[in-house]
C-alpha cells in the first residue's frame, strides 16, 4: 500500500471492526486464528520477536472479548441511539426511595457501562461536550463538584464474571433477561456461555428494533431471541428458565407501586427449583427500598460468590462484581 493510502491506527481498527460484523459468529474462531497467525508471521519478519509475555491468552476467550467491543461499538453509533444511551420513549424516573432518592436528579448523569466501559471514551465524549464530569455548586464560581454516574447495563466484566465464574455450566440451558435494553446481557450469554436459548424481554419497542439489528448483523439468531412484552405477561418463559437475570431492571424504570406489583408477580411465577437468578442490586436491598415483606428464605437461598471474587486484581473491577447476586429458588 502506497503511503498516502496508508491507514491510521484508529482507521484500521474501524475497518477491522467492520469485518467483524459481516462475519457468521461461529466463523470468528478460524478467522482469529488465522489473524494470529498472520501477526506472528508479521512479527518475525519485522523483527519484533516473540509474544510479549501473558499474550498466549484463550483463543475463544479473545474471539468473544472483540466481539462483544465490536457489538459496543455498533450500538453506540447506532443512529437511533443518543450519546447517553437512553432513548426519549424510555420514561426513567428518579426514584423517590433508595439510595438513589437523596441525590438531586439535576446530578444524576447516566452513563451505560456496556457501551462507554472505560474513562478513555468517557474523555473524549467530554472533549466534544457531549458529556461533563462535574457541576457548578454556584453559577459562575470555580467550585463545582463530580456528577454522579449511573449505569442501567452491565460491563462487559461484568457479563464476563455472570456467566464465566458466577454460574454453573448453562449448555442446552435457556437464560431470560427482563428489562434486556440494548441486549448486553443478551450478548454475554451468548459469547460466554453454552446456554442454547438466549431471550431478552423488553417493553420499549425501539430497544427492541436496536437490540433486533445487533441480532440480525452479527449473525446471533440461532441462539438469541427478543421479546417486545411487559414482564408480566410471559409467565410461560419465566417458568421455562433455568437462569433469570435483573440487572437494575425496575429502579429507575417503574413507580413504586408498580415495582411491588412486578416483585409479587415473580414470586408467583419462578417457581423451577434450581433455576438460577442473577439480580443487581440484591433482593434484600430491593425489598428494603420497597418496604415489601417478602419471605425470601422460603423462596431462594443466595449462593455467596465472595471467593470468587478474589481473582479480580483490580479494586474498581473487584467493586463492579461484588454488586452482582446470585440465588437459587428452592
Amino acid at each position: 500500500m502506497a503511503a498516502s493510502q496508508a491507514l491510521s491506527v484508529l482507521q484500521a481498527t474501524d475497518e477491522f471492526e467492520e469485518i467483524l460484523g459481516k462475519l457468521h459468529a461461529r466463523n470468528l474462531p478460524e478467522f482469529f486464528e488465522l489473524i494470529e497467525e498472520r501477526i506472528e508471521r508479521e512479527r518475525g519478519a519485522n523483527g519484533c520477536g516473540a509474544k510479549p509475555r501473558g499474550a498466549e491468552a484463550n483463543l475463544d476467550e479473545s474471539t468473544a472479548d472483540i466481539t462483544l467491543h465490536s457489538i459496543a461499538s455498533e450500538v453506540r453509533n447506532h443512529p437511533c441511539l443518543p450519546p447517553d444511551a437512553v432513548l426519549k420513549s424510555e420514561r426513567i424516573r428518579h426514584p423517590t426511595v433508595g439510595e438513589f432518592a437523596a441525590l438531586d436528579p439535576v446530578t444524576v448523569v447516566s452513563v451505560d457501562k456496556f457501551l462507554y466501559e472505560d474513562d478513555e471514551a468517557i474523555d473524549e465524549m467530554c472533549d466534544e461536550g457531549m458529556l461533563s464530569r462535574n457541576y457548578c455548586l454556584e453559577c459562575g464560581s470555580h467550585r463545582s463538584a463530580p456528577l454522579n454516574f449511573i449505569s442501567h447495563s452491565a460491563s462487559s466484566q461484568q457479563l464476563k464474571f455472570i456467566f464465566q465464574k458466577a454460574l454453573p455450566d448453562l449448555n442446552g440451558k435457556t437464560v431470560v433477561d427482563i428489562g434486556s435494553r440494548l441486549g448486553p446481557v443478551l450478548y454475554g450469554a451468548y459469547f460466554y456461555s453454552g446456554a442454547s436459548r438466549i431471550v431478552g424481554i423488553e417493553i420499549n419497542p425501539e430497544l427492541c428494533a436496536i437490540q433486533e439489528d445487533m441480532v440480525k448483523k452479527f449473525s446471533l439468531r440461532d441462539r438469541i431471541q427478543v421479546i417486545n412484552a411487559d414482564v408480566c405477561t410471559q409467565a410461560t418463559l419465566l417458568q421455562e428458565a433455568d437462569v433469570v437475570v435483573m440487572h437494575n431492571v425496575f429502579e429507575f424504570f417503574a413507580p413504586s407501586e408498580t415495582q411491588i406489583s412486578i416483585w409479587k408477580f415473580l414470586r408467583e411465577t419462578l417457581k423451577k427449583k434450581g433455576c438460577h437468578l442473577i439480580t443487581l442490586p440484591s433482593l434484600a436491598k430491593s425489598m428494603e427500598t420497597l418496604k415489601l415483606s417478602m419471605d425470601l428464605t422460603s423462596w431462594v437461598k443466595q449462593c455467596p460468590l465472595e471467593h470468587i471474587t478474589r481473582w479480580i486484581r483490580e479494586d474498581e473491577a473487584r467493586e463492579e462484581v461484588q454488586q452482582i447476586c446470585r440465588y437459587e429458588i428452592l
